[in-house]
């Protein structure tokens, strides 16, 4: 499993024009499960997600064609770890 940051690298006017076609990105990699969870950082200066387990080139490939990527408004930085403890009712994220 993978927890994704997202740091803008371009002003929040410049992120904005890409903001509705990164939205469809996002919602269609969490229809798949492919992510399974997205949002904001707070203050606003990017986001996070929460990547399904898959091989790590897959993750790179599928990060690749974001929108804020296409269009160098924003960068990724990947931390991959296994998770252990889990909640109630989130037991098939164990690794």
């Amino acid at each position: 499993m993978f927890v994704v940051t997202v740091t803008y690298t371009a002003s929040l006017n410049e992120v904005d024009q890409w903001r509705p076609a990164h939205g469809d990105w996002l919602n269609d990699l969490i229809s798949r499960r492919l992510f399974l969870v997205a949002g904001r950082r707070v203050p606003l200066t990017g986001g996070v997600y929460l990547a399904s387990e898959m091989p790590a080139e897959e993750l790179d490939r599928i990060l690749a064609t974001d929108p804020y990527v296409l269009n160098d408004v924003a960068a990724h930085t990947v931390v991959e770890f296994t998770p252990l403890l889990v909640a109630t009712g989130l037991e098939s994220l164990k690794g």
